[in-house]
């Protein structure tokens, strides 16, 4: 992914009508008649001299030109989105528009540079995702905005299968998203529907899942619901997710949030539940819960043994070790890093494997020894 571009500029790449009033080394009180709109500078010319003023080394500069360039009217700044202004011009209007038809016409501009556009992906609504996402030339110049628009919950799940068609079909890997190839794989021999201004039932009903979800999304990280609890507590969230196709699970692994992770984690399908546990947005407190449940599969355990970030809590280093799913070798990596009274337990457990509760006992006479 390109760097994108950034403020302020280079006086000599500025506009030479601007460039006396944009200088640092001028008085400040010139610089702030500048950022006010109080000079003969007008249209592009003054758009761009506020954004560069946008980023002056004085504070009350740069605070009085954002709120110069926010208070400019529609016609003066709609021309400005469809012009081939400079690339750290449009990012910073891309960064600071809320009008959904001005920042419509800037995601469609040309001159606009990718790294905006990607910027622009991860956040913003489905009508500007949908603009960005036609835009198939420069969507496989940067794949980065591709996985931006699939990480974004308000893009329509019919355009997220057309944007992983387009990238399988291109030959284009997306490394950004977990389980982008089970993606591929689960859209294969499927329809993919053209654009289409409104959205798709398929879209509406991922939506109201990804809205269920939120809504019943009550966890902390320090509070997480048991996985199994999850199946009563969340019976509706797990009724919607059952209905749904692989490839709609996969996506719903990535951007969904806590309660849908807890169910997807247990999923029939091995490719769903690893998108749910790679995602992003795991926590360490989920990992935990994750690890003590017997109902994921040994693949899933596996994973949380080796990733180094969780298995530096001591609750899922235990929690691992007496889940009696847990692969004997994951557990035995882990015994020695339990207390005193956690090894006496385990090495009671009828549970876990008779080699886990024999090493757990030769820890104990080993402890012991040393008293």
């Amino acid at each position: 992914m390109e760097t994108a571009p950034q403020l302020p500029l280079p006086l000599e790449q500025l506009p030479a009508a601007i460039q006396r009033f944009c200088d640092p080394k001028g008085p400040t009180p010139a610089r702030m008649m500048a950022a006010k709109g109080l000079v003969p500078v007008k249209g592009h010319d003054q758009i761009t001299m506020l954004a560069q003023l946008s980023a002056d080394a004085e504070e009350s500069v740069r605070n009085t030109a954002l709120e110069s360039i926010r208070k400019l009217p529609d016609n003066l700044i709609g021309p400005a989105c469809d012009a081939p202004l400079l690339p750290a011009v449009l990012h910073l209007l891309a960064r600071t528009l809320k009008n959904e038809d001005l920042l419509g016409r800037l995601v469609a501009n040309p001159a606009t540079s990718d790294a905006s556009i990607a910027d622009v992906a991860h956040l913003c609504s489905e009508r500007i995702s949908e603009r960005i996402a036609v835009n198939e030339e420069r969507l496989l110049r940067e794949p980065g905005i591709i996985e931006a628009l699939y990480k974004n919950r308000n893009t329509r799940m019919s355009t997220a299968d057309r944007l992983i068609e387009l990238a399988a079909r291109n030959r284009v890997n997306l490394p950004g998203i977990p389980g982008f190839e089970a993606h591929v794989e689960a859209l294969a021999g499927q329809l993919i529907p053209e654009p289409s201004d409104e959205p798709l039932p398929q879209d509406m009903a991922f939506q109201q899942t990804l809205a269920h979800d939120k809504d019943e999304n009550a966890f902390t990280e320090d509070k997480v619901a048991g996985l199994e609890a999850m199946k009563d507590q969340y019976r509706p969230l797990s009724m919607q997710i059952m209905e749904m196709n692989k490839a709609e699970k996969l996506r719903l692994a990535l951007v969904g949030n806590m309660a849908a992770r807890a169910i997807l984690v247990r999923d029939h399908s091995k490719q769903v539940a690893m998108a749910a546990v790679q995602s992003p947005q795991m926590s360490v407190g989920e990992a935990a819960e994750i690890a003590k449940s017997k109902e994921v599969s040994e693949e899933i355990l596996r994973y949380v043994g080796n990733k180094k970030e969780w298995v530096k809590s001591a609750e899922v280093k235990h929690n691992l070790v007496f889940n009696p799913k847990c692969p004997v070798g994951v557990s035995m990596r882990y015994i020695s890093h339990l207390r005193m009274e956690e090894l006496k337990m385990l090495a009671k457990n009828r549970n876990v494997p008779a080699q886990i509760k024999s090493f757990a006992q030769q820890w104990v006479t080993r402890k012991e020894g040393k008293e």
